[in-house]
């Protein structure tokens, strides 16, 4: 309970509001409640509400979410202009930008992650139906001091503004940014029933703008918005095999880049050319994004998978995929491992998982990966088979998941992909994976050379000063 009382009088405040509440919804102290913040200076508010706004029915209900993405951001857009509004952005509240959240855009349509749930998106608590628009809304108001007949009342008054001026922008929303949002749904969910009938785990969409901005409400990759400025688009180059889809839904033709099963691809490049970005746009291909995001060519199936180093406390792990022996320190066998796991104990349990789960896609990123488990070493013992060598020798082990790989430097591995796509200067390109293999042979014989001159120098340094 709020320390003077608010929490209890949630309730009151939902009847002073009237009509506007979407009482079948209400779920006091989890999306309905009015507490004092912590600084004592504003009085924080959740409702669900019903707003008369019924889905228009020319729209699709399979891309209603889309829909309502659309009423969502209108409403942000017009919260500054519309007093009504500026409870969603405590704009009326002593430090405003405390409550900047809660009219933070999102470009992301329908995720099954829990990402961005902080924010005010489309999801289970915000849909556009043939009753209505339900939303649940968050405000903040200066404090009105502790509650009583009139500041309930007054509360629930501004709660029916609040539900008012939402109503008014809803009304205003074109229909045609409504129906390139359902549209863009429509099409992202469509392609990606489809994916698997073509052969493919994923497609990159050519003209696909993957680099993302981080505010302090958007820190994860998948609910970040597009990258401002310079920002190249993908183009899958010829070399890779363009495939072209016709989307389900708007009937338009695309081109880009499908992710095939079974295949290993690897984005290969320098430093700082995107590879990552690129890796991440592929797993946010799970979600559905809205029109400007970016990456609404990006379609991935779900259930994909990522492998990581780290140091989990592994308890019955399978890691025999990789390790023939346990180390030191660890009990039990390979198919059954107790014991805290190095990173690339942690990277192997979670291929086995992954492949024990049927993950039709994993994701691995050199920078965030194990390398010893990605490729051997000269002074790597014979209990362990890097990914490269189970690429080389026994590929059937990793069953019929796809492997999209990020990696600049492991070589042995890069040389075990049936495709690679490079980057330069963020823009993509191929090269031939028999093309690789002779120029990273030539790299080694370069290394052997310039190793067996080193040690011929430093003998006849020896010599000399000897």
């Amino acid at each position: 309970m709020g320390r003077d009382g608010w929490m209890a009088a949630t309730l009151e405040v939902v009847g002073a509001a009237g009509g506007v509440v979407d009482l079948p919804r209400v779920r006091e102290g989890t999306n309905t409640f009015v507490i004092r913040s912590p600084d004592g200076g504003a009085l924080q508010f959740s409702v669900p509400l019903l707003i008369p706004f019924p889905l228009p029915p020319e729209i699709d209900a399979g891309g209603a979410d889309g829909a309502a993405w659309a009423v969502i951001e209108a409403v942000k857009n017009g919260a500054p202009d519309d007093p009504r509004l500026h409870p969603l952005g405590g704009l009326d509240t002593p430090r405003p930008q405390r409550y900047a959240g809660w009219t933070e855009p999102v470009t992301l349509v329908h995720s099954e992650s829990a990402m961005g749930s902080g924010l005010w998106k489309s999801d289970l608590e915000n849909v556009l139906a043939e009753d209505g628009f339900h939303c649940t809304v968050r405000g903040a108001l200066a404090y009105p001091g502790p509650p009583d007949r009139q500041t309930i009342r007054s509360l629930g008054e501004r709660v029916a503004d609040l539900a008012d001026g939402i109503r008014t922008v809803t009304e205003r929303v074109p229909r045609s940014a409504l129906m390139d949002a359902v549209l863009l749904s429509l099409d992202q969910k469509g392609l990606r029933d489809r994916l698997p009938a073509m052969g493919l785990v994923a497609f990159l969409g050519d003209g696909t703008r993957p680099a993302r901005v981080y505010t302090p409400f958007r820190q994860h990759h998948r609910i970040a918005g597009p990258k401002d400025g310079v920002h190249i688009p993908f183009q899958c180059p010829e070399a890779l095999e363009p495939v072209e889809v016709e989307l389900p839904a708007s009937g338009r033709v695309v081109t880009g880049l499908g992710v095939r099963r079974r295949e290993a691809l690897v984005i290969a490049g320098s430093n700082a050319q995107g590879k990552t970005t690129l890796i991440q746009a592929i797993r946010a291909g799970e979600d559905d994004h809205a029109p400007g995001d970016g990456r609404e060519l990006v379609v991935t199936v779900r259930g994909i998978r990522t492998a990581e180093a780290g140091g989990l406390d592994l308890n019955g792990a399978d890691v025999s995929l990789f390790f023939h022996r346990l180390p030191p320190g660890m009990t039990g066998t390979p198919k059954a491992a107790f014991g805290q796991g190095s990173g690339s104990m942690t990277m192997a349990m979670q291929f086995a998982a992954a492949i024990r789960e049927e993950a039709p896609l994993i994701v691995v990123d050199e920078d965030r990966a194990a390398a010893n488990l990605l490729v051997t070493s000269c002074l790597q013992e014979e209990d362990v088979t890097p990914l490269a060598g189970l690429l080389a020798g026994n590929r059937a082990a990793l069953g019929d998941a796809a492997l999209v790989i990020a990696s600049s430097s492991l070589d042995p591995l890069i040389a075990q992909a049936d495709r690679i796509l490079v980057l330069r200067g963020h823009r993509a390109d191929m090269i031939h994976p028999e093309r690789f293999r002779e120029t990273y042979r030539e790299h080694l014989q370069a290394l052997i050379r310039q190793m067996e001159g080193g040690l011929a120098a430093r003998d006849d340094a020896h010599d000399t000063f000897s």
